[in-house]
């Protein structure tokens, strides 16, 4: 079992969810996000999702967009991040997933970016333009290297949809809550609990919850519904506009989360 899964199972054991924050690798330095991933930890991450920064980054919005262009401005690569975890895992187990799109991917090498990507210690991927659908040969590269491929399923998604994207992902599903970027704002109306009840009829994998969840209450009843919490255009902000206060946020969502 990966990294990933054995963080869910674990978590399961103890009647716990996952708390899964997003950071932009490279904003404003790699120093920093070094730091700022032992900081996620301390406050209770149980698995950490690194942003690899791009010229056009479709699934995100305005916050995550600056803070991409901030990281591409210090010349940070798909490469440079590989590197960094490979650094990084010196100092800490905490399970990683690289969020990129396949431009990036494509251009450093399927295969050769998922051989050095296991090699450095990346538990899992989310490529939100590569869907199952075309994705067949990067699947096949990831299993055979132990690397987790996480794919999205949005409100949205047809049952034909649903049932690909779960027998495709490893690791866990991304249940995307809104139909729109990273940092809208979310609505709790009881559609997602109906959706997430919808996806586990058809898998047993973990399912997690990310786009627009910022706030700690909603936080607490988004994890009444999924087994992991994702929390990213908020903890970006916070960390470029006002960094002294994160750790009190973080610590914030995760007494939120079971």
């Amino acid at each position: 079992m990966s990294r990933i899964g054995n963080t869910f199972r674990t978590l399961k054991q103890k009647g716990k969810k996952a708390f899964i924050p997003y950071i932009m690798a490279g904003d404003p330095s790699l120093e920093i996000t070094e730091k700022t991933v032992h900081l996620l930890k301390e406050c209770g991450a149980d698995i950490v999702e690194l942003g690899v920064p791009f010229s056009d980054p479709l699934a995100d919005g305005p916050t995550i967009q600056r803070a991409s262009e901030r990281a591409l401005l210090n010349g940070i690569t798909l490469k440079k991040v590989v590197s960094f975890v490979k650094t990084l895992r010196n100092t800490t187990e905490v399970p990683i997933v690289l969020m990129t799109y396949f431009n990036p991917v494509f251009k450093y090498g399927p295969g050769r970016f998922v051989t050095d990507a296991t090699d450095a210690g990346v538990d899992g991927v989310i490529i939100p333009d590569l869907p199952p659908d075309e994705a067949g040969d990067f699947i096949k590269l990831s299993r055979n290297a132990g690397l987790d491929t996480i794919f999205l399923i949005a409100p949205t998604s047809t049952e034909d949809r649903i049932i690909k994207v779960t027998k495709a992902a490893r690791g866990f599903v991304y249940y995307v809550s809104i139909t729109g970027i990273t940092g809208s704002v979310l609505t709790l109306d009881g559609s997602m609990d109906t959706v997430i009840s919808h996806i586990r009829r058809h898998t047993e994998k973990p399912v997690a919850v990310g786009f627009g969840i910022s706030r700690p209450e909603e936080a607490s009843v988004v994890s009444g519904m999924a087994d992991g919490i994702i929390v990213g255009s908020a903890i970006v902000r916070m960390l470029h506009e006002s960094p002294e206060a994160l750790r009190q946020y973080l610590v914030s969502l995760r007494k939120a989360i079971p």
